[in-house]
């Protein structure tokens, strides 16, 4: 890393440091895990990284250091928005970024999250509550007929909201959904690179882990007015691959032509 970069990192996990001792300050916080390049992969840490974790809590106290975010004034907070039910977004007026939720105990063994690193504990935590034990469901767990199916429909329903003036939700179709069992399906055909895998977003590292993939992801996803070659360049990559329809790849591709005339 670069001076700068190496200076950011140190920032960020520095500031997870004041918050950890900001809860231990608190009175009734448990633990802060880090999670992600602040928790088992911190040789990812970069100056485009953000600030991940849980705060643990003692059963009874989760609502309170919801409502009251006195234990995150590590520094002046500039925005903070309530993404979910259990946290927050937020954002320091010295630009890191945090994502963060707040759980107590009995909850952990009923959350899918990844292994993360203990910033801060109280001495009686139990270390053994911060281990994943539900775990999310891999696509791997999908068998491949699915995924093809769900592609190349996804393909057609994009079609027609795009013949439908629709482009929007074309896209959302086209370029989001059945980019998204593209990226499922492409472990069934390339053997994955170095690099950390993501449970919860495949799209994470995927240019590093798969790059002959990656190299025809441009063609797939080509922007609002272009659903169709975007749809087509999808449907050319599954028949190359998988079993596709003949019915339905014929009607993709009429749909397309439709739209492009």
């Amino acid at each position: 890393m670069t001076e700068p970069q190496l200076a950011r990192a140190a920032a960020l996990l520095a500031r997870l440091d004041a918050i950890g001792r900001n809860l231990e300050a608190s009175g009734h916080a448990l633990a802060l895990l880090g999670l992600g390049s602040v928790g088992l992969e911190m040789e990812r840490i970069d100056a485009y990284s953000d600030l991940d974790f849980f705060a643990i809590v003692e059963p009874g106290f989760k609502q309170h250091y919801i409502d009251n975010l006195e234990w995150m004034a590590a520094a002046p907070i500039a925005y903070a928005f309530r993404n979910t039910g259990d946290g927050y977004k937020l954002l320091y007026t010295d630009d890191i970024f945090c994502e963060f939720a707040v759980f107590e105990p009995q909850e952990l063994a009923h959350i899918p999250f990844a292994a993360g690193r203990i910033v801060w504990q109280r001495p009686s935590f139990d270390a053994q509550l911060a281990i994943p034990v539900c775990s999310a469901s891999p696509a791997g767990e999908a068998s491949v007929e699915w995924l093809v199916g769900e592609a190349v429909t996804n393909l057609y329903v994009g079609l027609c909201r795009y013949l439908r003036g629709e482009k929007l939700s074309a896209a959302r179709f086209i370029q989001q959904y059945a980019v998204d069992r593209v990226l499922d399906l492409t472990p069934r055909i390339e053997a994955a690179q170095p690099g950390r895998a993501d449970s919860f977003t495949p799209e994470r590292r995927f240019e590093q882990r798969f790059p002959v993939t990656a190299a025809a992801l441009p063609s797939m996803v080509l922007g609002y007015d272009r659903s169709p070659a975007s749809a087509l360049a999808i449907l050319v990559w599954l028949e190359a691959h998988f079993p596709v329809n003949a019915a339905l790849a014929a009607l993709v591709r009429r749909l397309a032509q439709q739209a492009h005339d």
